[in-house]
C-alpha cells in the first residue's frame, strides 16, 4: 500500500460521496415538479432538512450500529498498514446513501404528511431502523454470512426505503380528491415537468457515483477496469428502463408517458444497483429494461389499491428493487435463497419499525397535514411563502 494509492483512493471514495449527495438535488427537484405548485416549497425545505438530519443521526449513532468506530470521538487511521482509504471517507460515502433511503420516503407522502413529523421519523429511519439492517449485510452480519449479495444497495438501501413509504403511506391515507367515491384514481399533475427531467438527470448522473463508489477502490489495474465496467453497466441499464417503459406506455395507451418513462430510467438504476459489475452491458440493459416494465405495471397497480405515492417511489425504489435483488441470482452471480430470505428480513425489519414509530407519531404530534393547509397548499402554512408568488398575485387581480 503506497501513500499515493492511498491518496487516490481516499479522492475517489469522496468524490464517490459528493455525487451521491448530488442525488439530493435530483430527488428535490423531481418531487418539487411532481407536487402541486401550492407544495413545491415545503417540499424543497423537507429535502434539506432531511438531509441534515440523516447526517447528523448517522454521525452520532447509525454509523457505530451499522459498522462501529466513533466518528464524534474523531477516530481515524492512524497508519497505511491494512487501510485503502481515509476511514471518514467511508463514513462520507455512508452518510449520503442514508441520505437517499430518507428521500425515497420524502416523495412517497408528499402534500399529506407534517414536516415535523416527517422529519421526526426521520431521526429513528436514519439512527435507528437503516443502520441495524444494514450491519446484517455491509456490516458483516448474518445475512452476509448467509451470501446475502446486493453491490450497491437495491435492496438495503431502495427497498428498505420504499417499506419504510409504504408503512407512512398506509397510515397517512391518500390525498384528497385522488380518488372518487367508487374507488377510481384522479390524475393529479405535477406543477413543473420541466423540474422532473431535471431531477431525473440529476439522479442519473449521481448514480455513477453510488454504483462506481461501491467498489471501494480506483487504484490498480483491476479495480479501474471495473470501475469502468460499473459505470458502463449502471448507464445501460438506464437507457434499458426508459426505453421498455416508453414503448409499453405507447402499446398500451398510444401515449408516452414523460413521468413514467423518467420513472422507467430511474426503475432501470435501481435494478442494476444490485450488481452492477459481474453482467456485461447487453444484460444490464435487459436488467433495466425489465425493471421499466415492472415499474409501469406497478405504478398503476398500486394506484389501483388506492396506495397514493405522488411521485412513484415504492415502485421504483421497492418493486424493482426487489427485482434487482433477484437479478443478481437470475443472472447466475448468487444463489435464490440467501436473496429471498435478505428480501424478506429488510422488508420485514423496515416495514414493522417503521409502522411502530409512525404510529407512535401519529398518536402523539400527528401526522397528516390540517385539512386547510392541505387544500391551501403547506408552502403558506408551514413556511409563510410559496415557491411560485405570481400564482397567489394572478389569483388575487
Amino acid at each position: 500500500m503506497s501513500e499515493l494509492s492511498y491518496a487516490v483512493d481516499t479522492f475517489y471514495f469522496l468524490m464517490s460521496g459528493v455525487l451521491v449527495m448530488w442525488m439530493a438535488a435530483g430527488f428535490t427537484m423531481l418531487e418539487a415538479g411532481m407536487v402541486r405548485s401550492k407544495n413545491a416549497g415545503e417540499i424543497v425545505m423537507k429535502n434539506f432538512a432531511l438531509y441534515a438530519i440523516a447526517c447528523l443521526m448517522y454521525l452520532g449513532v447509525g454509523y457505530q450500529l451499522m459498522y462501529g468506530g466513533g466518528y464524534f470521538l474523531g477516530a481515524e487511521n492512524t497508519s497505511l498498514e491494512d487501510n485503502y482509504y481515509s476511514g471518514r471517507s467511508d463514513f462520507f460515502f455512508q452518510v449520503v446513501f442514508v441520505a437517499t433511503a430518507m428521500s425515497i420516503v420524502s416523495g412517497a407522502v408528499a402534500e399529506r404528511m407534517k414536516l415535523w413529523s416527517f422529519l421526526a421519523f426521520g431521526v429513528v429511519m436514519t439512527a435507528i431502523i437503516y443502520p441495524i439492517q444494514g450491519s446484517w449485510s455491509w456490516g458483516g452480519g448474518w445475512l452476509s454470512e448467509l451470501g446475502f449479495s446486493d453491490f450497491a444497495g437495491s435492496g438495503i438501501v431502495h427497498m428498505c426505503g420504499a417499506a419504510a413509504a409504504l408503512a407512512a403511506v398506509l397510515q397517512l391515507g391518500p390525498r384528497k380528491g385522488k380518488y372518487t367515491k367508487d374507488g377510481k384514481p384522479v390524475a393529479i399533475q405535477g406543477s413543473n415537468l420541466v423540474l422532473v427531467g431535471l431531477g431525473t438527470w440529476i439522479l442519473w448522473m449521481g448514480w455513477f457515483g453510488f454504483n462506481g463508489g461501491s467498489q471501494l477502490q480506483l487504484s490498480g489495474f483491476d479495480n479501474a477496469n471495473a470501475v469502468a465496467q460499473i459505470f458502463v453497466n449502471t448507464n445501460a441499464a438506464a437507457v434499458g428502463g426508459l426505453l421498455a417503459t416508453m414503448i409499453v406506455a405507447k402499446l398500451l395507451t398510444g401515449k408516452t408517458d414523460l413521468t413514467l418513462a423518467l420513472n422507467g430510467a430511474l426503475a432501470g438504476l435501481v435494478a442494476i444497483t444490485a450488481d452492477p459489475l459481474s453482467t456485461s452491458a447487453l444484460a444490464a440493459t435487459l436488467i433495466g429494461a425489465v425493471g421499466g416494465v415492472i415499474v409501469y405495471f406497478s405504478i398503476l397497480g398500486l394506484d389501483k389499491l388506492k396506495i397514493d405515492d405522488p411521485v412513484g417511489a415504492i415502485s421504483v425504489h421497492g418493486v424493482v428493487g426487489v427485482w434487482g435483488v433477484l437479478a443478481v441470482a437470475v443472472m447466475g452471480n448468487a444463489e435464490f435463497i440467501p436473496q429471498l430470505i435478505g428480501l424478506a428480513a429488510i422488508f420485514a425489519w423496515t416495514f414493522v419499525t417503521s409502522s411502530v414509530a409512525i404510529y407512535a407519531i401519529k398518536k402523539t404530534i400527528g401526522i397528516r397535514v390540517p385539512v386547510k393547509e392541505e387544500h391551501e397548499g403547506s408552502d403558506m402554512e408551514e413556511l409563510g411563502l410559496t415557491a411560485y408568488p405570481e400564482f397567489k398575485m394572478s389569483a388575487k387581480i
